[in-house]
């Protein structure tokens, strides 16, 4: 990307003018000048000052008549983001890193930067199968309390092998930086980016989920009829029959009362061991039994049978978890219950 050349003094804005002054009269009358503006004309300065570009020396004559041999000797001034770093580090000290926090937004942060916003388990993945040395290096640039947790996460064993090489570790010779950088955003970035894209179809899913059952049939036809490939993996990532053994014992109670008793035999044919126990458990002896001769009685059943009698039984749950007579959150949530 060509870099922006600003040679017309007639195109500047005031703001411009400001930050190529700034830039001009160098870090010690700079100071003085920042000395008395407050933090939001700093900030604003500030990112004029590092979007600014090349500026040519003969508009730097104009803005600055006094400094005209000088400034045409010294040809012209390039307004970058590292520029700026370097300049409001040395005028502002400490104070610079909350105005370059805000100028350089999400896209514009650091490596190590982007490494303190990674869960702890997927960065402790990434650096188990990485030189200990290496592991250690990057452990030492992030924040301390990401650290921790990262090495929380680590097997023991190499946890403390990090752990004593980040005690041996000296200071980092650039180039080494420069190549751990490297591929930290050509690998482990690149492929994160990859593989945290969440899934559309389950997106939708989860929004379907949470409809009534009639608007949620309403939408899911409407899908099938635009788009019959997208709608089946909607289907496929919905709340599905299995999904009932989120329930607790008074919700699958619930459930039996209100299920329509011929589907639930054959909806419990195609179930796993877990889930028919789970419904079987909370009926009485008696209906317990009679329910196992049924699923018995009926040999061999068609998939597709079973599929839709699943469904209906899927469909009377939500329908309940609607009028908010069961609760289909899952176990171990917010919603459990600790006795």
């Amino acid at each position: 990307m060509s870099q922006k050349v600003i040679d017309d003094y007639r195109t500047l804005t005031g703001h411009e003018k400001a930050a190529i002054l700034l830039l001009a009269v160098g870090e010690e009358t700079a100071s003085k000048m920042f000395a008395v503006m407050d933090d939001e004309e700093i900030k604003d300065l500030s990112v004029v000052m590092a979007n600014l570009g090349s500026v040519h020396a003969t508009v730097i004559e104009r803005l600055i008549v006094d400094f005209a041999d000088q400034m045409g000797q010294g040809g012209a001034l390039a307004g970058t983001m590292e520029g700026t770093e370097r300049f409001l580090g040395k005028v502002l000290g400490k104070r610079a890193d909350g105005i370059l926090d805000d100028i350089r937004g999400p896209a514009g942060r650091t490596i190590w930067d982007k490494l303190n916003y990674i869960p702890e388990t997927t960065l402790a993945n990434y650096l188990k199968n990485e030189y200990p040395q290496t592991a250690a290096v990057v452990l030492s640039r992030v924040r301390p309390d990401h650290a921790a947790k990262v090495i929380s996460a680590l097997p023991d064993g190499l946890a403390m092998e990090v752990v004593m090489r980040m005690l041996r570790l000296e200071t980092v010779p650039r180039e080494v930086l420069d190549d751990v950088e490297r591929i930290l955003r050509n690998e482990f970035m690149a492929n994160l980016g990859k593989n945290t894209t969440k899934n559309r179809h389950e997106e939708i899913a989860e929004i379907f989920n949470a409809l009534d059952a009639t608007t949620e049939r309403r939408f899911l036809q409407a899908l099938e009829d635009r788009n019959p490939e997208a709608a089946l993996k909607v289907r496929e990532s919905m709340f599905k029959f299995e999904d009932l053994q989120r329930l607790d014992p008074a919700g699958i109670q619930t459930l039996l009362r209100s299920v329509d008793k011929s589907k639930l035999g054959l909806a419990l044919k195609g179930a796993s061991e877990a889930l028919r126990d789970l419904f079987l458990s909370n009926m009485s002896e008696r209906a317990g039994k009679m329910l196992r001769d049924d699923m018995e009685q009926m040999g061999p059943v068609r998939v597709k049978d079973v599929s839709e009698a699943q469904a209906s039984v899927v469909e009377t749950a939500k329908d309940l978890a609607a009028r908010e007579e069961i609760n289909l959150t899952r176990k171990g949530g917010e919603d459990e219950l600790i006795y």
